[in-house]
Protein backbone atom coordinates (compact mmCIF):
# COMPACT_ATOMS: atom_id res chain seq x y z
CA UNK A 1 0.00 0.00 0.00
CA UNK A 2 1.16 3.62 -1.02
CA UNK A 3 2.02 6.00 1.72
CA UNK A 4 2.97 9.82 1.35
CA UNK A 5 5.17 9.27 4.43
CA UNK A 6 6.94 6.69 6.42
CA UNK A 7 10.82 7.36 5.69
CA UNK A 8 11.38 7.94 9.57
CA UNK A 9 9.68 4.62 10.24
CA UNK A 10 11.23 1.19 10.51
CA UNK A 11 8.68 -1.27 11.22
CA UNK A 12 5.05 -1.54 9.20
CA UNK A 13 2.14 -0.12 10.03
CA UNK A 14 -0.12 -2.63 11.63
CA UNK A 15 -3.06 -3.59 9.69
CA UNK A 16 -5.68 -2.65 11.63
CA UNK A 17 -4.14 1.00 12.72
CA UNK A 18 -3.67 1.39 8.85
CA UNK A 19 -8.04 0.41 8.68
CA UNK A 20 -8.51 2.28 11.31
CA UNK A 21 -6.68 5.50 10.54
CA UNK A 22 -7.67 5.50 6.84
CA UNK A 23 -10.17 7.80 5.32
CA UNK A 24 -10.18 7.24 1.74
CA UNK A 25 -13.58 5.36 2.20
CA UNK A 26 -15.45 8.50 2.77
CA UNK A 27 -13.46 11.27 1.87
CA UNK A 28 -13.28 9.78 -1.67
CA UNK A 29 -16.11 11.39 -2.23
CA UNK A 30 -14.12 15.15 -2.15
CA UNK A 31 -12.17 13.78 -5.73
CA UNK A 32 -13.08 16.60 -7.46
CA UNK A 33 -12.48 18.86 -4.97
CA UNK A 34 -9.36 17.24 -4.36
CA UNK A 35 -8.20 16.96 -7.78
CA UNK A 36 -9.39 20.46 -9.00
CA UNK A 37 -7.59 22.21 -6.09
CA UNK A 38 -4.52 20.15 -7.11
CA UNK A 39 -4.63 21.05 -10.60
CA UNK A 40 -4.47 24.89 -9.69
CA UNK A 41 -1.43 24.34 -7.20
CA UNK A 42 0.49 22.71 -10.07
CA UNK A 43 -0.44 25.66 -12.02
CA UNK A 44 0.51 27.64 -9.50
CA UNK A 45 4.14 25.84 -8.99
CA UNK A 46 5.46 26.13 -12.90
CA UNK A 47 3.93 30.17 -12.97
CA UNK A 48 6.83 31.10 -9.88
CA UNK A 49 9.25 28.71 -10.84
CA UNK A 50 9.07 26.49 -7.84
CA UNK A 51 8.97 23.59 -10.19
CA UNK A 52 9.73 23.37 -14.09
CA UNK A 53 6.87 24.35 -16.07
CA UNK A 54 6.90 21.10 -18.14
CA UNK A 55 6.62 19.24 -15.14
CA UNK A 56 3.88 21.19 -13.77
CA UNK A 57 2.00 20.74 -17.29
CA UNK A 58 2.47 17.12 -17.16
CA UNK A 59 0.88 16.98 -13.84
CA UNK A 60 -2.33 18.92 -15.03
CA UNK A 61 -2.65 17.20 -17.86
CA UNK A 62 -2.36 14.09 -15.53
CA UNK A 63 -5.02 15.64 -13.07
CA UNK A 64 -7.26 16.19 -15.84
CA UNK A 65 -6.77 12.31 -17.54
CA UNK A 66 -7.25 11.35 -13.93
CA UNK A 67 -10.62 13.42 -13.21
CA UNK A 68 -12.04 12.91 -16.40
CA UNK A 69 -11.44 9.26 -15.90
CA UNK A 70 -13.48 8.70 -12.59
CA UNK A 71 -15.79 10.53 -13.80
CA UNK A 72 -16.52 8.04 -16.53
CA UNK A 73 -16.51 5.17 -14.34
CA UNK A 74 -13.02 3.89 -16.27
CA UNK A 75 -10.98 4.62 -13.30
CA UNK A 76 -12.41 3.40 -9.50
CA UNK A 77 -11.10 4.67 -6.54
CA UNK A 78 -8.63 2.17 -4.34
CA UNK A 79 -9.75 1.81 -1.05
CA UNK A 80 -6.75 0.13 0.16
CA UNK A 81 -5.05 3.47 -0.29
CA UNK A 82 -5.09 5.83 3.13
CA UNK A 83 -6.96 8.75 1.94
CA UNK A 84 -8.01 10.34 -1.52
CA UNK A 85 -4.97 12.25 -1.45
CA UNK A 86 -2.72 9.58 -1.36
CA UNK A 87 -5.10 7.71 -4.22
CA UNK A 88 -4.66 10.68 -6.57
CA UNK A 89 -0.96 11.43 -6.11
CA UNK A 90 -0.29 7.48 -6.80
CA UNK A 91 -1.98 7.13 -9.88
CA UNK A 92 -0.98 10.54 -10.66
CA UNK A 93 3.00 8.81 -10.58
CA UNK A 94 2.19 6.14 -11.96
CA UNK A 95 0.49 7.51 -14.93
CA UNK A 96 3.40 10.63 -15.66
CA UNK A 97 6.41 9.27 -13.11
CA UNK A 98 8.32 11.45 -11.12
CA UNK A 99 7.09 14.43 -12.04
CA UNK A 100 4.16 13.75 -10.33
CA UNK A 101 5.68 13.11 -7.06
CA UNK A 102 6.34 16.91 -7.17
CA UNK A 103 2.83 17.74 -6.76
CA UNK A 104 2.85 17.89 -3.00
CA UNK A 105 5.81 20.79 -3.28
CA UNK A 106 4.95 23.54 -0.54
CA UNK A 107 1.45 21.78 0.53
CA UNK A 108 0.74 19.60 3.45
CA UNK A 109 -2.46 17.25 3.98
CA UNK A 110 -3.66 19.61 6.32
CA UNK A 111 -3.81 22.70 4.02
CA UNK A 112 -5.39 19.90 1.22
CA UNK A 113 -7.93 18.61 2.86
CA UNK A 114 -8.93 21.87 4.61
CA UNK A 115 -9.41 23.91 1.16
CA UNK A 116 -10.80 20.08 -0.39
CA UNK A 117 -13.97 20.39 2.57
CA UNK A 118 -14.09 24.39 2.22
CA UNK A 119 -14.35 23.67 -1.75
CA UNK A 120 -17.08 20.83 -0.94
CA UNK A 121 -18.90 22.78 1.37
CA UNK A 122 -19.20 25.90 -0.81
CA UNK A 123 -20.73 23.54 -3.84
CA UNK A 124 -22.70 22.01 -1.37
CA UNK A 125 -24.67 25.31 -0.46
CA UNK A 126 -25.09 25.66 -3.86
CA UNK A 127 -26.95 22.87 -4.71
CA UNK A 128 -29.20 22.76 -1.61
CA UNK A 129 -29.96 26.66 -2.04
CA UNK A 130 -31.26 25.71 -5.64
CA UNK A 131 -34.02 22.80 -4.26
CA UNK A 132 -34.60 25.47 -1.48
CA UNK A 133 -35.59 28.20 -4.01
CA UNK A 134 -37.79 25.52 -5.60
CA UNK A 135 -39.56 24.18 -2.47
CA UNK A 136 -40.08 28.27 -2.30
CA UNK A 137 -41.58 28.22 -5.19
CA UNK A 138 -43.81 25.57 -4.81
CA UNK A 139 -44.82 27.24 -1.58
CA UNK A 140 -45.73 30.70 -4.03
CA UNK A 141 -47.79 28.54 -5.71
CA UNK A 142 -49.92 27.40 -2.81
CA UNK A 143 -50.27 30.75 -1.62
CA UNK A 144 -51.17 32.56 -4.98
CA UNK A 145 -53.92 30.31 -5.49
CA UNK A 146 -55.04 30.55 -1.56
CA UNK A 147 -55.61 34.20 -0.85
CA UNK A 148 -59.21 33.21 -0.25
CA UNK A 149 -58.93 29.63 1.15
CA UNK A 150 -60.27 30.21 5.27
CA UNK A 151 -59.14 27.88 7.54
CA UNK A 152 -58.08 28.05 11.62
CA UNK A 153 -55.36 29.75 12.78
CA UNK A 154 -54.02 27.85 15.79
CA UNK A 155 -52.20 28.66 19.72
CA UNK A 156 -52.26 25.92 21.91
CA UNK A 157 -53.00 23.24 19.52
CA UNK A 158 -56.17 25.46 19.96
CA UNK A 159 -58.80 26.73 17.41
CA UNK A 160 -57.37 30.35 17.59
CA UNK A 161 -58.81 32.92 14.74
CA UNK A 162 -59.44 32.42 10.86
CA UNK A 163 -56.47 32.95 8.48
CA UNK A 164 -55.82 31.85 4.63
CA UNK A 165 -53.91 28.85 3.78
CA UNK A 166 -51.85 31.28 1.89
CA UNK A 167 -51.08 33.22 5.18
CA UNK A 168 -50.21 29.96 6.71
CA UNK A 169 -48.16 28.85 4.10
CA UNK A 170 -46.22 32.47 3.88
CA UNK A 171 -45.31 31.47 7.46
CA UNK A 172 -43.15 28.72 6.03
CA UNK A 173 -42.39 30.73 3.28
CA UNK A 174 -40.65 33.04 5.95
CA UNK A 175 -38.66 30.49 7.74
CA UNK A 176 -36.72 29.14 4.02
CA UNK A 177 -36.44 32.32 3.31
CA UNK A 178 -33.88 32.84 6.39
CA UNK A 179 -32.42 29.23 5.81
CA UNK A 180 -31.64 30.72 2.48
CA UNK A 181 -30.51 33.97 3.91
CA UNK A 182 -28.14 31.34 6.49
CA UNK A 183 -26.69 29.65 4.11
CA UNK A 184 -25.63 32.84 2.29
CA UNK A 185 -23.84 33.99 4.97
CA UNK A 186 -22.09 31.03 5.51
CA UNK A 187 -20.53 30.76 1.98
CA UNK A 188 -19.47 34.57 1.92
CA UNK A 189 -17.54 33.98 5.55
CA UNK A 190 -15.96 31.03 4.81
CA UNK A 191 -14.74 31.83 0.87
CA UNK A 192 -11.25 32.46 2.01
CA UNK A 193 -8.43 29.43 0.71
CA UNK A 194 -6.36 27.97 2.92
CA UNK A 195 -4.07 26.53 0.34
CA UNK A 196 -1.10 27.39 0.79
CA UNK A 197 -1.26 27.45 5.07
CA UNK A 198 1.17 24.39 4.23
CA UNK A 199 0.96 22.07 7.91
CA UNK A 200 0.77 24.99 9.86
CA UNK A 201 3.08 27.25 9.98
CA UNK A 202 2.96 28.25 5.85
CA UNK A 203 6.27 27.27 3.85
CA UNK A 204 9.67 28.54 2.40
CA UNK A 205 8.24 27.92 -1.21
CA UNK A 206 7.23 31.87 -2.72
CA UNK A 207 4.04 30.69 -2.98
CA UNK A 208 1.19 32.49 -4.92
CA UNK A 209 -1.50 31.91 -2.42
CA UNK A 210 -3.75 34.70 -3.84
CA UNK A 211 -3.58 33.44 -7.45
CA UNK A 212 -4.60 30.37 -6.12
CA UNK A 213 -7.55 31.41 -4.58
CA UNK A 214 -8.67 33.60 -7.38
CA UNK A 215 -8.44 30.78 -9.96
CA UNK A 216 -10.80 28.60 -6.83
CA UNK A 217 -13.29 31.13 -6.86
CA UNK A 218 -12.17 32.27 -3.14
CA UNK A 219 -12.29 35.87 -2.09
CA UNK A 220 -9.05 36.02 -1.20
CA UNK A 221 -6.04 33.73 0.97
CA UNK A 222 -6.58 33.06 4.59
CA UNK A 223 -4.60 34.99 7.13
CA UNK A 224 -3.10 32.52 9.62
CA UNK A 225 -1.98 29.76 8.90
CA UNK A 226 -2.15 28.02 11.96
CA UNK A 227 -6.19 29.13 11.74
CA UNK A 228 -6.13 27.78 8.12
CA UNK A 229 -5.46 23.92 8.86
CA UNK A 230 -7.52 23.94 12.36
CA UNK A 231 -10.55 26.02 11.44
CA UNK A 232 -14.00 24.02 10.67
CA UNK A 233 -16.30 26.85 12.07
CA UNK A 234 -18.20 26.42 8.27
CA UNK A 235 -19.20 23.38 9.27
CA UNK A 236 -20.24 23.90 12.76
CA UNK A 237 -22.15 26.87 10.85
CA UNK A 238 -23.44 24.94 8.30
CA UNK A 239 -24.69 21.91 10.26
CA UNK A 240 -26.32 24.58 12.47
CA UNK A 241 -28.07 25.87 9.40
CA UNK A 242 -28.62 22.29 8.45
CA UNK A 243 -30.39 21.67 11.57
CA UNK A 244 -32.43 25.15 11.68
CA UNK A 245 -33.89 23.65 8.04
CA UNK A 246 -34.59 20.46 9.54
CA UNK A 247 -36.29 21.94 12.34
CA UNK A 248 -39.09 23.91 10.07
CA UNK A 249 -39.27 21.27 7.94
CA UNK A 250 -40.07 18.68 10.99
CA UNK A 251 -42.52 21.30 12.08
CA UNK A 252 -44.11 21.59 8.44
CA UNK A 253 -44.44 17.64 8.33
CA UNK A 254 -46.12 17.55 11.57
CA UNK A 255 -48.79 19.61 11.01
CA UNK A 256 -49.15 17.75 7.36
CA UNK A 257 -49.38 14.97 9.17
CA UNK A 258 -51.92 16.56 11.88
CA UNK A 259 -54.10 17.62 8.62
CA UNK A 260 -53.56 14.27 7.18
CA UNK A 261 -55.21 12.81 9.94
CA UNK A 262 -59.23 11.78 9.62
CA UNK A 263 -59.79 13.90 12.50
CA UNK A 264 -58.70 16.87 10.41
CA UNK A 265 -58.65 15.98 6.75
CA UNK A 266 -57.51 19.24 5.74
CA UNK A 267 -55.05 17.77 3.02
CA UNK A 268 -54.55 14.68 0.93
CA UNK A 269 -51.71 13.00 0.44
CA UNK A 270 -50.74 12.02 -3.19
CA UNK A 271 -50.53 8.06 -3.75
CA UNK A 272 -46.85 8.57 -4.71
CA UNK A 273 -45.93 9.86 -1.18
CA UNK A 274 -47.61 7.45 0.90
CA UNK A 275 -47.34 4.42 1.70
CA UNK A 276 -49.47 1.58 3.60
CA UNK A 277 -50.01 -1.27 6.36
CA UNK A 278 -49.21 -4.30 6.07
CA UNK A 279 -52.02 -5.61 7.49
CA UNK A 280 -54.77 -2.87 7.86
CA UNK A 281 -55.66 -2.30 4.44
CA UNK A 282 -57.81 0.65 5.01
CA UNK A 283 -54.11 3.15 5.59
CA UNK A 284 -52.82 5.30 3.92
CA UNK A 285 -49.94 6.46 5.74
CA UNK A 286 -47.94 10.23 5.48
CA UNK A 287 -44.14 8.31 5.62
CA UNK A 288 -42.08 11.18 3.92
CA UNK A 289 -43.74 13.88 6.64
CA UNK A 290 -43.33 11.31 9.36
CA UNK A 291 -39.68 10.33 7.87
CA UNK A 292 -38.58 14.19 7.69
CA UNK A 293 -39.90 14.56 11.04
CA UNK A 294 -37.68 11.69 12.16
CA UNK A 295 -34.41 12.39 10.16
CA UNK A 296 -33.92 15.69 12.06
CA UNK A 297 -32.42 13.93 15.11
CA UNK A 298 -30.29 12.96 13.20
CA UNK A 299 -29.05 16.10 11.52
CA UNK A 300 -28.98 17.69 15.42
CA UNK A 301 -26.88 14.78 16.36
CA UNK A 302 -24.14 15.51 13.84
CA UNK A 303 -23.68 18.98 14.91
CA UNK A 304 -23.65 17.64 18.67
CA UNK A 305 -20.56 15.32 17.03
CA UNK A 306 -19.01 18.05 15.50
CA UNK A 307 -19.03 20.54 18.30
CA UNK A 308 -17.84 17.83 20.61
CA UNK A 309 -14.74 16.74 18.67
CA UNK A 310 -13.69 20.32 18.70
CA UNK A 311 -14.12 21.54 21.92
CA UNK A 312 -11.04 19.77 23.19
CA UNK A 313 -8.71 19.85 20.29
CA UNK A 314 -5.32 22.80 20.65
CA UNK A 315 -3.68 24.05 17.97
CA UNK A 316 -3.11 23.39 15.24
CA UNK A 317 -4.14 20.40 13.09
CA UNK A 318 -5.26 16.84 15.27
CA UNK A 319 -6.28 13.14 13.60
CA UNK A 320 -9.27 14.12 15.45
CA UNK A 321 -10.40 16.39 13.03
CA UNK A 322 -10.90 13.88 10.88
CA UNK A 323 -14.24 12.95 12.11
CA UNK A 324 -15.36 16.13 11.07
CA UNK A 325 -16.52 13.98 7.68
CA UNK A 326 -18.89 11.15 7.71
CA UNK A 327 -21.30 13.11 10.37
CA UNK A 328 -21.45 16.08 8.13
CA UNK A 329 -21.30 13.75 4.44
CA UNK A 330 -24.39 11.98 6.48
CA UNK A 331 -25.95 15.67 7.83
CA UNK A 332 -25.72 16.89 4.19
CA UNK A 333 -27.18 14.08 2.36
CA UNK A 334 -30.07 13.80 4.82
CA UNK A 335 -31.30 17.46 4.18
CA UNK A 336 -30.84 17.65 0.95
CA UNK A 337 -32.42 14.33 -0.05
CA UNK A 338 -35.55 16.06 2.59
CA UNK A 339 -35.54 18.89 0.84
CA UNK A 340 -36.31 16.81 -2.36
CA UNK A 341 -38.71 14.81 -1.01
CA UNK A 342 -40.74 16.99 0.70
CA UNK A 343 -41.28 19.45 -2.03
CA UNK A 344 -42.36 16.19 -4.21
CA UNK A 345 -45.13 15.65 -1.40
CA UNK A 346 -46.08 19.38 -0.93
CA UNK A 347 -45.92 19.81 -4.92
CA UNK A 348 -49.06 16.82 -4.96
CA UNK A 349 -51.03 17.35 -2.00
CA UNK A 350 -54.22 18.47 -2.62
CA UNK A 351 -55.83 20.63 -0.27
CA UNK A 352 -59.27 20.34 1.40
CA UNK A 353 -60.76 24.02 1.45
CA UNK A 354 -64.35 23.22 2.23
CA UNK A 355 -63.43 21.29 5.54
CA UNK A 356 -60.89 23.72 6.33
CA UNK A 357 -63.51 26.64 6.63
CA UNK A 358 -66.15 24.66 8.25
CA UNK A 359 -63.16 23.99 10.96
CA UNK A 360 -62.85 27.67 10.88
CA UNK A 361 -66.47 27.97 11.88
CA UNK A 362 -67.13 25.45 13.65
CA UNK A 363 -63.85 26.13 16.09
CA UNK A 364 -65.07 29.95 17.13
CA UNK A 365 -62.54 31.15 15.65
CA UNK A 366 -64.50 33.91 14.95
CA UNK A 367 -64.89 35.10 18.57
CA UNK A 368 -62.83 38.00 18.79
CA UNK A 369 -64.56 39.58 15.71
CA UNK A 370 -67.95 39.32 17.46
CA UNK A 371 -66.09 40.93 20.80
CA UNK A 372 -64.58 43.47 18.03
CA UNK A 373 -68.33 44.12 16.38
CA UNK A 374 -69.71 44.95 20.14
CA UNK A 375 -66.73 47.69 20.75
CA UNK A 376 -67.89 49.22 17.50
CA UNK A 377 -71.01 49.55 19.42
CA UNK A 378 -69.39 51.59 22.58
CA UNK A 379 -69.48 48.17 24.43
CA UNK A 380 -66.17 48.10 26.61
CA UNK A 381 -63.77 45.73 25.34
CA UNK A 382 -64.08 43.59 28.69
CA UNK A 383 -67.82 43.72 28.36
CA UNK A 384 -67.84 42.61 25.17
CA UNK A 385 -65.29 39.94 25.81
CA UNK A 386 -67.54 38.38 29.05
CA UNK A 387 -70.41 38.58 26.24
CA UNK A 388 -68.74 36.64 23.87
CA UNK A 389 -67.70 34.15 26.25
CA UNK A 390 -71.45 33.09 27.51
CA UNK A 391 -72.65 33.28 23.48
CA UNK A 392 -69.78 30.37 23.01
CA UNK A 393 -71.26 28.65 25.92
CA UNK A 394 -74.50 28.55 24.71
CA UNK A 395 -72.95 27.38 21.21
CA UNK A 396 -71.17 24.93 22.91
CA UNK A 397 -74.61 23.92 25.08
CA UNK A 398 -76.02 23.73 20.97
CA UNK A 399 -74.10 21.74 19.22
CA UNK A 400 -73.42 25.38 16.98
CA UNK A 401 -71.60 27.67 15.61
CA UNK A 402 -71.40 31.36 16.20
CA UNK A 403 -72.67 32.30 12.79
CA UNK A 404 -75.73 30.28 13.40
CA UNK A 405 -76.98 31.54 16.63
CA UNK A 406 -80.05 33.53 15.68
CA UNK A 407 -80.63 37.43 16.01
CA UNK A 408 -82.62 37.00 19.43
CA UNK A 409 -80.11 34.52 20.68
CA UNK A 410 -77.42 37.43 19.93
CA UNK A 411 -79.62 40.01 20.97
CA UNK A 412 -80.85 38.46 24.56
CA UNK A 413 -76.87 38.53 25.08
CA UNK A 414 -76.23 42.06 23.97
CA UNK A 415 -79.49 44.20 23.06
CA UNK A 416 -76.86 46.40 20.14
CA UNK A 417 -76.33 43.28 17.90
CA UNK A 418 -78.24 44.05 14.65
CA UNK A 419 -78.81 42.04 11.90
CA UNK A 420 -75.35 43.08 10.29
CA UNK A 421 -73.92 41.10 12.94
CA UNK A 422 -73.78 37.89 10.21
CA UNK A 423 -72.04 39.66 7.63
CA UNK A 424 -69.48 41.26 10.40
CA UNK A 425 -68.07 37.63 11.61
CA UNK A 426 -68.29 35.58 8.22
CA UNK A 427 -65.14 33.54 7.52
CA UNK A 428 -65.00 35.89 4.99
CA UNK A 429 -65.33 39.05 6.37
CA UNK A 430 -62.89 38.50 9.87
CA UNK A 431 -60.02 37.49 7.15
CA UNK A 432 -60.61 40.60 4.60
CA UNK A 433 -60.55 43.45 8.13
CA UNK A 434 -56.85 42.06 8.66
CA UNK A 435 -55.32 44.11 6.21
CA UNK A 436 -52.27 45.78 8.02
CA UNK A 437 -49.03 44.63 6.80
CA UNK A 438 -48.38 40.87 7.62
CA UNK A 439 -51.87 39.82 8.08
CA UNK A 440 -54.01 36.58 6.41
CA UNK A 441 -56.30 39.94 4.40
CA UNK A 442 -56.44 39.17 0.57
CA UNK A 443 -54.74 42.60 0.04
CA UNK A 444 -51.91 42.62 2.51
CA UNK A 445 -51.02 39.12 1.08
CA UNK A 446 -51.47 40.61 -2.38
CA UNK A 447 -48.36 42.78 -1.69
CA UNK A 448 -46.83 40.08 -0.15
CA UNK A 449 -46.70 37.74 -3.06
CA UNK A 450 -45.53 40.61 -5.11
CA UNK A 451 -42.35 40.66 -2.82
CA UNK A 452 -41.85 37.33 -2.71
CA UNK A 453 -41.88 37.41 -7.07
CA UNK A 454 -39.54 39.65 -6.83
CA UNK A 455 -37.33 37.78 -4.41
CA UNK A 456 -37.30 34.46 -6.36
CA UNK A 457 -36.87 36.34 -9.65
Amino acid sequence: MSKLWGGRFTENTDSSVYDFNASVSFDKRMYRQDITGSIVHAKMLGRCGIIPKEDSSAIVAGLEGILADIESGRLAIDETMEDIHSFVESELTARIGDAGKKLHTGRSRNDQVALDIKLFTRDYIDTLDVKLKDLLNTLLVIIEDNIETFMPGFTHMQKAQPVTLAHHMGAYFEMFKRDRSRLFDIRKRMNLCPLGSGALAGTTYPLDREFVAKELGFDGATFNSMDSVSDRDHIVELLSALSTIMMHLSRFSEEIIIWNSNEYRFVEISDAYSTGSSIMPQKKNPDIAELVRGKTGRVYGALMSMLTTLKGIPLAYNKDMQEDKEPFFDAADTVLNCVILFNGMLSTITFNKKVMEESAKNGFTNATDVADYLVLKNIPFRDAHRIVGELVLLCIDKGCALDDLSLDEFRSYSPVIGDDIYEAISMKTCVMKRCTQGAPGPEAMKKVICEYKKYLS
